[in-house]
């Protein structure tokens, strides 16, 4: 049985500690695309009261290192994020730029997920056309934001959950 999208958005019950913090790391690339992709996760943010701060990098491969650097400059400060979510779109070209960038950007993360201490939300559209993007900003795929956002609230509240099982 397939989960719906408002089955991945419902975040009803979760409580989080007041002082949380999302990053987002967006970039200029696709910029049409990221801005939806932005308003829904600020969107579900917002609904939940998640405090939430936006910075921005050049192209998808720079959203590892941004996150990375982030989180190295703000680790200890009232700034600390309690997750960071990586919105970027890498939209398949006629040369192997794709494959790379999409590649690298995923492993990246990955990465990021394995090191940092806090959860890196991958909201990184890596798609073959235009109309595939906008089937996920609110079409009939969803929006995968919103989905992103939610996403976050639902691991730190994880995360949460484990600190109070200490």
């Amino acid at each position: 049985m397939a989960i719906s999208t408002s089955e991945l958005i419902n975040t009803a019950g979760i409580q989080l500690n007041k002082d949380a913090c999302v990053v987002i790391v967006r970039t200029e690339w696709n910029a049409a695309v990221i801005d939806k992709l932005q308003e829904g996760c600020i969107r579900i943010l917002e609904e939940k009261g998640v405090r939430y701060k936006v910075i921005e990098v050049p192209g998808a491969i720079e959203i590892p290192f941004g996150i990375k650097n982030y989180w190295d400059h703000f680790e200890n400060s009232s700034d600390r994020p309690s997750a960071f979510i990586a919105l970027g779109c890498v939209i398949r070209g006629g040369t192997p730029h794709f494959e790379y960038v999409s590649g690298f950007v995923t492993d990246g993360i990955l990465q990021l997920n394995l090191q940092l201490p806090v959860p890196t939300i991958f909201g990184v559209l890596t798609l073959n056309t235009q109309e595939q993007a906008d089937e996920r900003t609110g079409g009939i795929h969803g929006h995968k934001g919103e989905e992103a956002a939610a996403t976050a609230i639902k691991m730190m509240a994880l995360s949460q959950s484990f600190k109070g099982n200490q």
